[in-house]
């Protein structure tokens, strides 16, 4: 894992938001291997890979109802509960945004889809566990490429809802 002060790295969308706002964080490079991408637990090994808790490593979704996108925000070691998700935002219905349409309406590539910075702000739900953490990374705008960010920023940046969207097993 290699830690680099955001002034030596190429901003994203992401970086620019957080720093309009005013936002504390940090960016974290990892290196991947695409290959891995279409894996189950894929993100879980990304957070090995960094040293760090995978609970406390978040991934966002992109979930569409036909007529809206919601984004979801829930850790690598979990799945997103589509119903939950659906409940939250007030919704019959969702299932996973097409790929492509994910890419369109955020500016984002698949693996590197931030909450941040997205080209049109979407409804965000961020789950609720991430708040028992002091710092969570997420996506910085690229792959390879996450912020260390303390939750509540997040919430606040995003003007997510907190809501518990992790599938049960």
């Amino acid at each position: 894992m290699s830690k680099k002060k955001k002034t030596e790295s190429a901003s994203t969308p992401a970086t620019v938001q957080l720093e309009k706002a005013g936002v504390h964080y940090s960016l974290v490079f990892y290196s991947r291997d695409r290959r891995d991408e279409k894996k189950e637990g894929y993100g879980l090994e990304g957070a090995h890979n960094l040293g760090m808790d995978p609970h406390q490593v978040f991934k966002t979704l992109l979930a569409d109802s036909g007529s809206e996108i919601v984004v979801g925000v829930v850790p690598v070691s979990g799945h997103l509960d589509m119903k939950k998700l659906a409940h939250a935002a007030g919704l019959k219905k969702l299932e996973m945004a097409d790929p492509q349409k994910a890419m369109r309406v955020t500016g984002y590539v698949t693996g590197g889809i931030s909450p941040f910075g997205q080209k049109v702000r979407h409804r965000t739900f961020l789950d609720a566990s991430a708040l028992s953490f002091p710092q969570i990374l997420v996506s910085a705008g690229k792959r390879g490429a996450s912020v260390v960010i303390d939750p509540h920023d997040l919430v606040t940046v995003c003007h997510a809802g907190v809501v518990d969207i992790l599938a049960q097993w």
